[in-house]
């Protein structure tokens, strides 16, 4: 597997006073409620970073989105909006900022990382690949939102009929039986060599009850399971890992695990299938690479999903993926989450995600 170096940045900050980076928080209002296992959501605060007087495509001035998500990243904290901002005099001041320091907070990290390299390019083409070319469509997997049964068999029709070849269900909100119901309503309609299915449990199993949950969804034909326990418990995530036949992908246990060190020493003992990289909760491009290159040392294998962001957001993470040698399905966003989101030249054709200016 291809070795990925740290992202270095090439864009050069204009000397103090010439520029002025700003940050303004903006609420996104979903379009219906979405149902997560921290909860249901109705609106979505993120911060916006803003460079005056950088302007391109009819003088548009936001050139990043920090998105940490409430209850859940490791940087939801009551300081954030003044570590973000702190940031941004820094950087007005001296035209630096302190990437280490920064470590703590993923999405700040991601926010900045992602404005310079809109800088860096003058452009929404982050990268010059495939994608950003519109030559190549990314895959991803269709998200069946939680909910009553009803509500998600209509999700799963929809998804079907509109072309997507991979399912992530959203598992352990409902009765675990009516849950399997839901799968073998899927299978009796299409084998595992049609569609792919994929199930997040958020930690909702007991490490007492997980083994015999994954042997039956096992018997499903499910290609893995993300995160059956909460968060924290290695011992026995490395147990499951180990003796179940279902392959496990870890998302929540990535959350706050920043340090390169911290990393080797998850792989080391839990040694997963699958690792589940979210730009916003894992420090960006450089915190992705740093995911990525571990996973390769210790055979296993990712895909990157994006958490909830807008299109400023939605567009970087895609962008960033176009650059990665992967052919799984990634769980990257549609774009058409939000009444109030922000345009970008994103477009759904099947289960392909498209750059198309």
């Amino acid at each position: 597997m291809e070795k990925y170096q740290p992202y270095s940045f090439k864009a050069k900050i204009p000397a103090p006073p010439s520029g002025d980076w700003g940050v303004s928080p903006y609420i996104l209002n979903f379009k219906q409620p979405a149902g997560t296992s921290r909860g249901v959501y109705s609106t979505r605060k993120v911060w916006y970073i803003t460079y005056h007087p950088f302007q391109w495509q009819g003088g548009e001035i936001i050139i990043g989105e920090c998105a940490p998500l409430p209850g859940l990243s490791c940087d939801d904290v009551p300081e954030y909006e003044t570590v973000l901002k702190e940031t941004c005099k820094k950087l007005n001041l001296t035209g630096t900022i302190d990437w280490t320091a920064l470590r703590p907070y993923p999405s700040i990290l991601f926010g900045f990382e992602m404005a310079f390299r809109y800088l860096e390019m003058n452009s929404y083409k982050l990268w010059d690949t495939p994608f950003s070319r519109g030559e190549k469509g990314i895959p991803i997997n269709g998200l069946i939102w939680m909910g009553n049964k009803k509500f998600m068999l209509k999700q799963i029709d929809q998804k079907i009929d509109d072309g997507f070849r991979c399912l992530k269900l959203k598992i352990g909100s409902l009765d675990f039986e009516e849950e399997l119901q839901i799968i073998k309503y899927i299978r009796e309609i299409y084998q595992a060599s049609c569609l792919e299915i994929r199930v997040d449990a958020n930690g909702a199993f007991t490490p007492e009850e997980a083994p015999d949950k994954l042997e039956r969804l096992a018997e499903l034909d499910i290609h893995s399971i993300e995160q059956p326990i909460r968060a924290g418990q290695w011992d026995e995530m490395a147990k499951l890992v180990e003796s179940s036949s279902l392959p496990i992908a870890l998302d929540e246990e990535l959350i706050g695990i920043n340090d390169p060190a911290e990393k080797e020493k998850l792989f080391n003992h839990i040694r997963p299938q699958y690792i589940i990289i979210k730009p916003s909760l894992h420090g960006g491009f450089s915190g992705g690479y740093e995911w990525i290159n571990k996973a390769g040392e210790w055979s296993a294998s990712w895909w990157v999903t994006s958490a909830l962001e807008s299109n400023i957001g939605l567009n970087a993470i895609a962008q960033w993926c176009g650059t990665c040698e992967t052919t799984l399905p990634q769980g990257l966003g549609t774009g058409k989450l939000f009444t109030n989101n922000i345009g970008m030249p994103l477009q759904m054709r099947g289960d392909l995600l498209w750059y198309i200016e």
